[in-house]
């Protein structure tokens, strides 16, 4: 709604044929836009998809430098304006760990005093899970004791 209000839309965009992205869109429950680039370039040219050459190659350009090859799919967010005419413009990218603040949760779970509990030798994203993969149900957390909801 908030977006909406400012004239802002967000499209998250993956590789994946759209109807795998609506089954797991349906399944987590979300509300958002979700639409598939399979098939076109739109990933590559927004180097955050790799491709086979690079990944012989060894390396990728990622956050505007050249990296060691690290995975197929890296994080990153794009911005675009389309004026009164219908062009589009891309205005701005963010990649890496500039990534963090869409994510809300990662800032917050900074200021508790567990942090993101990642386990030693994790990489930043190993404690993430989908909803319905944690092991216990959010009732049975000791934010949930005999006094109510914390």
């Amino acid at each position: 709604m908030h977006l909406i209000n400012h004239d802002v839309m967000f499209v998250a965009v993956s590789r994946a044929p759209y109807p795998e992205i609506a089954a797991y869109h349906e399944r987590m429950g979300w509300k958002f836009k979700w639409v598939s680039s399979n098939g076109s370039d739109f990933n590559f040219d927004y180097h955050v998809s790799f491709t086979e050459a690079d990944k012989a190659r060894g390396t990728a350009l990622y956050n505007f430098e050249l990296h060691d090859y690290m995975s197929d799919e890296m994080p990153g967010y794009s911005v675009f304006y389309r004026d009164e005419a219908g062009d589009i413009f891309h205005t701005y990218s963010v990649f890496a760990r500039g990534t963090e603040q869409i994510g809300g949760v990662y800032g917050f779970l900074d200021m508790t005093p567990k942090g993101r509990n990642e386990p030693p030798g994790g990489n930043l994203t190993s404690w993430v899970r989908r909803h319905d993969e944690y092991g216990e149900k959010a009732e049975d957390s000791r934010c949930h004791g005999s006094g109510g909801t914390v």
